[in-house]
């Protein structure tokens, strides 16, 4: 597998502490809610970055799983979620994290507003819900699994993206409530896989994130 790399982005010992500084940040946000917010892994992408980012916290927690069907097979989001795996948990009056590897959001029918990012302090008594993401790509997934979470009842929605590709970004995600955006790093607008990422299934494994040599999809 590790020869349909054209290079690698980032080894597994950058992923592992930009992993464990992504985690003292939401740890100094959420460690002190009186309600155990909800982690949210959109699979499967965000598996491992789930499984790595949650052991390093100290606080009670809640975990979750959500598929979102939106890539398919190929390389370009085909611009039309759907939800083909929901949440088991009640998130209602809760404070949502969602866990992604690199995501991305569909446009929606109303005016979409620039976020606001509040002190954890502003966030109350009730619980929280954080969503976990893999890539934040165009916004229309992200931006559709955000208004379900809404419509669910969460009290907040935070986002936590292991990739964020600003320059592929078509819709402006809005959270919900006090939620903030955490991120883990800036992706190029390349196809990229591992730790989690695939093509067709495959390289999910690799422990790094490298570039897909572009004969094996085009």
């Amino acid at each position: 597998m590790e020869s349909d790399i054209e290079r690698v982005l980032w080894s597994q010992d950058q992923i592992s502490r930009r992993v464990s500084d992504v985690a003292s940040e939401i740890s100094a946000d959420f460690h002190s809610l009186s309600s155990p917010p909800v982690f949210v892994g959109v699979a499967t992408g965000a598996f491992l970055f789930l499984a790595d980012l949650v052991r390093h916290f100290s606080f009670p927690l809640t975990v979750d799983f959500v598929r979102v069907q939106s890539y398919g097979s190929g390389t370009e989001s085909n611009g039309a979620p759907s939800i083909s795996l929901d949440l088991k948990t009640d998130i209602k009056g809760k404070h949502v994290v969602v866990i992604l590897i690199m995501g991305d959001a569909i446009k929606r029918n109303r005016e979409l507003k620039f976020s606001k990012f509040f002190s954890v302090s502003e966030y109350g008594n009730g619980g929280a819900e954080f969503r976990v993401e893999d890539i934040v790509d165009t916004g229309n997934t992200l931006s559709y699994l955000i208004a379900r979470l809404e419509a669910k009842g969460a009290s907040s929605v935070s986002v936590c993206a292991f990739l964020d590709k600003p320059s592929r970004r078509k819709v402006h995600f809005e959270l919900v409530g006090k939620g903030k955006f955490y991120r883990g790093f800036e992706c190029p607008d390349y196809f990229v896989v591992g730790y989690g990422m695939d093509f067709a299934e495959q390289y999910r494994n690799l422990p790094f994130v490298g570039v897909l040599k572009p004969e094996l999809y085009n």
